[in-house]
C-alpha cells in the first residue's frame, strides 16, 4: 500500500509516515508548495489517500480540493485526518466526499483495517474489521451523547458517520458476531444503543430495503435514545431497579431528544423513531398515545428492535433472555406491534442465537 498524504504541514505528514511505515511506502504532498502539483503523482501506485490539512482557512481547503479533484477518477479510499473532534470538521470531511474521518490517532488502525486481503478472508480478518467498526462506532456515540449532556447541537454528518460503521459491519457479517462485540462494551446505554442499530441494521437488510433506507433506520435507531444524555447519571447507571419516581424521569428522554435535534436538519421520519420509539399500537405507549396508523413505519421497525435488545440484556438486577424466549415476548404483545414486521424479525432473533451476554461487575 502506498499512502498519498496531501498536507499543509510536510513536517507533521512525515511524523505520520515513519509510523505508518509498517503499512507501506508513503509519498507527501504540500498543497500550498507551488512547485507541486497533482500531475507529479505516480497515480498508479496510489492505493490510499490521507489528508493531512487543517480546515482553520478557506484558502487550505480550496488547494486540498485541486488534488482531491484532480485524483477522482482513480477511485480509491480517501482518509480526512480530524484533528478535532468538532461537528464543523466532521461536516468539512463529509463535504469533501472522505471515505472516512477519523481522529489523528485512530489513523494506523484504519489504515490496517484497510490493507489488501487475501484471496480468502479468514475469520480473524474478519473479526478485526468488525472490531474496529464497532470501536469507530462507539467512539462516535460517546461524541454524540458527551454533546447532548452539554447542550450542544448534533450535526446530521456525525450521525451519518456513526450509522456507516454500523451498516457496514452488519454486512460483512452477523447479528450474533454484532452482539457479542457490543457486549464487550462497559456502558449500559452504549451497548443499548450500539445493540439497537445494529439489529435495525441486520432488519433493514434482511427486509431487502434499500441503501439509502437501510442507512436511514441505522441512523435513527443509533439515535433513538440520545435524550438520554439529558437523563441524570446517577438514575441511568443505578445498580438495580428504578422506583417510580426514577422511572417517571427516564420516560422523558423521547420528548427531550427530539427537542434536542429540531431545528438541525433532520428529516421528520428520524425526528418521529426519538419521539415515538414507545408508542403501540393500541395507544398505551408514551409520551403521546399514538394509534395505529398515526405511527409510522420506521418507529414500528425500530421499537421492535428496541424491545428485544432490552430483553436479551443483562443488567444488575436481572438476567439476560434468551433471544428466542425474547422473540415469544415481540410475538405475544398482539394489539401493540405491527404483526407482518414481528414475524419478520424472527429470522433477526434466530440469527441473534444463544450468545454470551456480559456485564460490567
Amino acid at each position: 500500500m502506498q499512502i498519498l498524504f496531501l498536507t499543509d504541514t510536510p513536517l507533521r505528514a512525515q511524523r505520520l509516515a515513519r509510523d505508518l511505515v509498517h503499512l507501506g511506502s508513503s509519498r507527501i504532498m504540500d498543497v500550498l508548495d507551488p512547485d507541486q502539483r497533482p500531475s507529479d503523482i505516480e497515480r498508479g501506485s496510489v492505493r490510499v489517500i490521507v489528508s493531512d490539512v487543517s480546515f482553520s482557512r478557506s484558502e487550505t481547503i480550496a488547494a486540498l480540493r485541486l488534488y482531491l479533484d484532480a485524483l477522482q477518477d482513480l477511485r480509491k479510499p480517501f482518509l480526512c485526518i480530524l484533528h478535532d473532534a468538532s461537528a464543523r470538521a466532521h461536516a468539512q470531511a463529509t463535504a469533501l466526499k472522505a471515505t472516512y474521518a477519523v481522529p489523528v490517532e485512530h489513523l494506523a488502525k484504519r489504515l490496517a483495517l484497510m490493507q489488501p486481503r487475501s484471496p480468502v478472508a479468514t475469520p480473524q480478518d474478519s473479526a478485526v474489521r468488525l472490531s474496529g467498526q464497532a470501536e469507530g462506532a462507539r467512539e462516535v456515540l460517546v461524541r454524540i451523547l458527551a454533546l447532548g449532556r452539554n447542550g450542544r447541537s448534533l450535526e446530521p454528518t456525525l450521525i451519518a458517520t456513526g450509522a456507516a460503521y454500523i451498516e457496514n459491519a452488519l454486512r460483512e457479517t452477523d447479528v450474533r458476531s454484532w452482539l457479542e462485540v457490543v457486549w464487550q462494551f462497559d456502558d449500559i446505554t452504549h451497548q443499548h444503543c450500539l445493540l439497537v442499530a445494529g439489529l435495525a441494521a441486520g432488519f433493514a437488510q434482511h427486509l431487502g430495503m434499500s441503501r439509502a433506507d437501510c442507512e436511514r433506520l441505522t441512523q435513527a435507531a443509533l439515535l433513538h435514545d440520545v435524550g438520554k444524555s439529558r437523563i441524570p447519571l446517577a438514575i441511568l447507571n443505578k445498580r438495580g431497579a428504578l422506583d417510580q419516581a426514577e422511572r417517571a424521569i427516564v420516560q422523558t428522554h423521547p420528548v427531550k431528544g427530539y427537542d434536542m435535534l429540531q431545528g438541525y436538519g433532520y428529516p421528520e421520519e428520524m425526528l418521529a423513531v426519538i419521539r415515538s420509539h414507545h408508542e403501540f399500537l393500541d395507544g398505551s405507549g408514551y409520551p403521546d398515545r399514538l394509534h395505529g396508523r398515526a405511527i409510522p413505519d420506521l418507529v414500528r421497525l425500530v421499537t421492535i428492535c428496541d424491545i428485544f435488545g432490552a430483553l436479551i440484556e443483562r443488567r444488575t438486577y436481572k438476567s439476560p433472555m434468551e433471544p428466542g424466549q425474547a422473540f415469544g415476548v415481540l410475538a405475544g404483545m398482539e394489539g401493540k406491534l405491527d404483526r407482518d414486521l414481528v414475524r419478520a424479525f424472527r429470522s433477526i432473533a434466530t440469527a441473534a442465537g444463544p450468545v454470551e451476554l456480559r456485564t460490567s461487575a
